[in-house]
């Protein structure tokens, strides 16, 4: 690592770089943007991190847990966070779906849950092109909130926006970290998390029956003495029901942001460079090159990483990846995010977990059944078809399985948004409720890609959970099991997945 600084990947070719409209003539206006750049990005090396050293290697050991089939990693959240959404009510809500959602999953799998949201910083976005047709008017795309502005006259790329997304990253954090320590979390209130925006009469009765049990099982530790009220209801700690890790993440897509918050802390735990931004970055499916710029970033600093590996990345490129940055096979710093499409993970998942299993590298396998199955409606809304996102995520785990192999998390767009009638987002059809094309657009939210909404979120939480229960009780998992299951949720095939 003597060759590597936060700096060295500008010695590298850089995919998804933002553009400047006058960069092919070197304007006052331009000199004026890079001069304004290079103020911002001054300031931000000058303000605290975000996230501390401590923080991140506890997150190495949980992943090195998942790793060892120990632990199962939730990561979730909105495909690219808005400045506008950063409320008290969106936070709220978006934690306490992940807290329902992991809730379900440790009680069917009895595995704990290591909780990673997309929160306090996804605000980039790449697109497949630097440019898009809005009308008879050629716009350049909008790339997320730290960027430009999704409204078209608001396009041109602005280098304060960097400084905001700072801030709201540290005030989304400072609420997070206050919600958690007040008792948001603990397993002595669940109805709190959920049963107010179900309206899903199985799913109420599902989660209800989750939190009576649970209610049962503290009742009875109480009786014998194990735990009486909440440490917190009685002036003290939280204590372990009450306490829950949460980490924050984001595509570390801007590098000039993320060297900003690259800090050596002479302190820590290692004397390494840590990304400060967030507990866990990405690289995504478009920005993964060998001799790239995010691929030469992402191998020097210490956090844990996830690299998107979709249905163009070759086995051998995979491992080549894999050896630049994990030369020393460390476990606890790799996440394998897969993202194939239900009709195409058969040819890539099974040669894809041969090769790092032949190759010696500890990763933790997560699907992503989002990404690859988006299209378009006939009402001209991006959607998903939920009854394809469990297709995909059926197959991933179905596939570990057969290649001696598991599956060790989920990565999921999801919000627990509500409007100002209480109801939930219509972005992906299907699921539960049965939400056809036509009622997309009654509360189409998202400014990027489709989110699951609270219903779906759950439904597919189920899902998870009664596999697990299943394979922890010696149970097989069948082909009637997920016919049922397409059945439940909305999914109108039956073909064998």
């Amino acid at each position: 690592m003597t060759d590597w600084s936060p700096s060295s990947w500008k010695t590298k070719p850089i995919a998804q770089d933002v553009e400047y409209p006058d960069q092919q003539h070197l304007s006052r206006r331009l000199h004026t943007w890079l001069t304004s750049l290079c103020r911002v990005l001054s300031k931000i090396q000058t303000l605290p991190p975000l996230v501390t050293p401590s923080e991140i290697e506890r997150l190495r050991y949980k992943i090195g847990l998942v790793q060892r089939n120990e632990a199962f990693l939730l990561h979730a959240g909105d495909c690219a966070e808005s400045f506008d959404a950063c409320t008290h009510e969106n936070i709220s809500s978006k934690i306490g779906l992940i807290l329902s959602f992991s809730l379900i999953l440790i009680w069917g799998a009895r595995l704990p849950v290591v909780r990673i949201g997309r929160i306090a910083g996804q605000y980039a976005k790449p697109r497949s092109s630097p440019y898009e047709k809005l009308g008879d008017r050629q716009l350049l795309s909008f790339r997320g909130d730290n960027v430009n502005g999704l409204d078209p006259n608001d396009r041109t790329p602005d280098p304060e926006r960097l400084l905001k997304a700072y801030f709201h990253s540290t005030t989304t954090l400072n609420y997070l970290r206050g919600l958690l320590n007040s008792g948001f979390a603990s397993l002595h209130h669940p109805r709190d998390w959920s049963l107010t925006h179900v309206r899903s009469a199985s799913l109420r009765s599902e989660f209800e029956g989750i939190v009576n049990g649970l209610s049962d099982a503290l009742d009875f530790s109480r009786t014998i003495g194990m735990d009486s009220l909440p440490p917190f209801e009685r002036g003290g700690g939280l204590g372990a029901l009450g306490e829950v890790d949460f980490f924050t993440s984001h595509e570390g897509l801007m590098l000039e942001y993320e060297q900003s918050l690259t800090r050596n802390f002479p302190s820590a735990p290692k004397k390494d460079w840590y990304n400060t931004s967030a507990h866990f970055i990405w690289i995504g499916d478009r920005t993964r090159q060998l001799n790239g710029a995010h691929v030469e970033y992402f191998r020097g600093i210490r956090n844990p990483i996830g690299i998107k590996v979709g249905p163009t990345m070759k086995d051998q490129e995979l491992v080549d990846l894999l050896n630049i940055v994990n030369p020393d096979k460390e476990f606890g710093r790799i996440i394998l995010i897969t993202r194939y499409g239900a009709g195409k993970v058969e040819d890539h998942l099974p040669t894809h977990i041969a090769a790092v299993q032949q190759s010696g590298h500890p990763v933790a396998w997560i699907c992503d059944p989002m990404h690859g199955n988006t299209k378009t409606s006939s009402t001209g809304l991006k959607t998903r078809h939920f009854g394809t996102i469990i297709s995909e995520l059926v197959s991933c785990i179905r596939i570990h399985s057969t290649c001696n192999s598991k599956l060790g998390g989920v990565s999921l767009e999801f919000t627990g948004e509500l409007n100002d009638e209480g109801f939930s987002v219509t972005e992906c059809v299907g699921g539960s409720m049965e939400l056809s094309e036509e009622e997309l657009g009654l509360r189409y939210q998202s400014f990027c890609d489709p989110r699951l909404n609270f219903e779906q979120a759950l439904d597919l939480a189920f899902l998870v959970s009664n596999y697990f229960k299943k394979e922890r009780l010696g149970e097989k998992w069948d082909q009637e099991d997920v016919d049922l299951l397409f059945a439940e949720l909305g999914g109108k095939s039956s073909k064998k997945v």
